[in-house]
């Protein structure tokens, strides 16, 4: 069992009460008080990114295991804790949440339709995702997954855009088949326990038979899957990026087809080792195919938001990749990507919500030579390109590059075509960049004011992190490797 760190102080539950917190207190403020409701949003997302900000300065990488534990007993009957600890596992998901909904306040500050409204069900689903990320009890884990899940409908049909309703219908109907496969694989796990307890790593202690962990294993991948927008399952994940409001998109694409990544890795992989043993060659050649089929989709796109949207199944493919490959350096790239492709997305959402507040258009042959008018705000998405290709000296690179050389070693064919697949995707990005930001100018947008300062700020804040990271990779590194080397070695 993980060696666990008792917490003297209950910092976890006090990031989930923030904004729980936050929500109740928007419900009592007036609906005309928009300006109010901002602030206060953007006060606890603040509480919120700080709590996590020393949350991870805190963790002890040389002790590693489980630290700052809350364990009490709810319902006794059935075995339930209420169970929140860190790892290097869930730290940098932590840290990632906490990120993108305070940038994600910011970004949304000119919004002026049913503001109370958005931003309680934005704190709703943000508890819901810091809930998942931090418990360690299989029945709070799958409570939390659903309370994240719920809000999505309606912040994509009420404030969204393209194709509003349909996508927001098909995120939900395809992220609920989903949340139907995970109950009865947590279910199964439960009775074959036989110990009458949720308990994640009371479980793993009890161990399951092979053909039971095979069983299992496939019933929470697919269904953890669909989130992460594993192919053929991603169908749903670039039309809900499209039809979602700019911030809901941040948080869409940059937290919550993590919380499927993580919950293959921290409730599947963790509890059927050998069904993970049993089913990684087909899990290696789905996220390959993710991330060919993502890069060539992505390169015959026209807008801006579908670019984004296949590019995250192709990112999300390389995740995937990692964790098949069963080894240190992949699970430590596997899981790196997911917090560099968090910070990336919400930045190249971010910045295209921007332009699409000025231009009223995503449309890239619509667009053109933006670099010269809005010279601040091309440059925050040609960063974030930049990063998603694997640019040295910004985040993905270090992700990518321990991911593909451990697919490569692992599984040598799929590895070489993942590495293809990854210059197509360069190919499209540098197509979208150039098409977009450079070339021939529109004179439509010769006008159009360059972003603000307090606007760029959240901006500002994403760039520096991939750059921070990208320089100094060893301080998250360090952190993951902390929870993955024990994991891997108990495989």
């Amino acid at each position: 069992m993980t060696p666990m760190e008792p917490a003297q102080f209950p910092i976890l539950s006090t990031i989930l009460l923030s904004t729980l917190l936050a929500l109740l207190v928007i419900l009592f403020i007036p609906e005309h008080r928009t300006r109010l409701i901002k602030q206060v949003s953007l006060g606890f997302s603040a509480v919120g990114l700080m709590l996590c900000i020393a949350l991870y300065f805190a963790y002890d990488t040389e002790k590693g295991g489980l630290q700052f534990v809350e364990r009490v007993l709810w319902v006794k009957s059935l075995g339930i804790y209420y169970f929140n600890a860190v790892d290097g596992i869930n730290l940098p998901m932590l840290v990632l949440t906490s990120v993108v909904l305070f940038t994600g306040v910011l970004t949304m500050w000119e919004l002026e339709k049913r503001v109370k409204e958005y931003f309680a069900l934005t704190f709703l689903l943000v508890a819901g995702v810091y809930g998942v990320f931090m418990s360690m009890d299989l029945f709070f884990i799958f409570v939390w997954y659903d309370v994240s899940l719920f809000p999505m409908y309606p912040l994509i049909a009420i404030w969204g855009g393209t194709r509003k309703e349909y996508g927001a219908m098909k995120l939900t109907l395809y992220l609920l088949a989903g949340s139907a496969l995970i109950l009865p694989g947590i279910l199964y796990l439960w009775v074959l326990g036989g110990a009458g307890t949720f308990d994640l790593f009371e479980l793993q202690r009890i161990g399951f038979t092979v053909e039971a962990q095979r069983i299992a294993f496939v019933l929470l991948y697919l269904g953890f899957g669909i989130l992460a927008g594993v192919w053929p399952f991603h169908t749903w994940s670039p039309v809900g990026h499209v039809a979602a409001p700019t911030a809901v998109s941040m948080i869409h694409a940059g937290v919550l087809m993590k919380l499927g990544a993580y919950g293959i890795l921290r409730v599947g992989m963790t509890l059927c080792p050998e069904g993970l043993v049993y089913w990684a060659d087909l899990m290696a050649l789905l996220a390959t195919i993710g991330i060919v089929y993502g890069a060539f989709v992505g390169l015959a796109q026209t807008d801006l938001k579908y670019v984004i949207g296949y590019s995250s199944v192709s990112h999300m493919g390389i995740v995937g990749l990692g964790l098949a490959t069963m080894t240190v350096d992949g699970i430590n790239g596997a899981v790196f990507q997911m917090f560099s492709h968090g910070i990336m997305t919400a930045l190249l959402f971010s910045a295209v919500g921007y332009i699409y507040d000025r231009t009223h258009t995503k449309m890239i042959p619509e667009l053109g030579g933006l670099s010269k008018t809005m010279p601040v705000a091309s440059a925050f998405f040609i960063i974030a390109a930049f990063c998603g290709i694997g640019v040295p000296c910004l985040a993905s690179f270090w992700a990518e590059l321990l991911v593909f050389i451990s697919a490569v070693k692992t599984y040598p064919v799929r590895g070489v075509f993942a590495v293809m697949g990854l210059v197509v995707s360069a190919l499209f990005m540098l197509r979208v960049v150039q098409k977009t930001f450079y070339g021939e100018k529109n004179e439509r947008w010769e006008h159009i004011p360059d972003v603000p300062l307090f606007l760029a700020s959240p901006r500002i804040i994403l760039v520096g992190i991939l750059v921070f990271f990208g320089l100094f990779p060893r301080l998250i590194l360090d952190v993951i490797q902390s929870a993955v080397v024990p994991f891997v070695n108990s495989l």
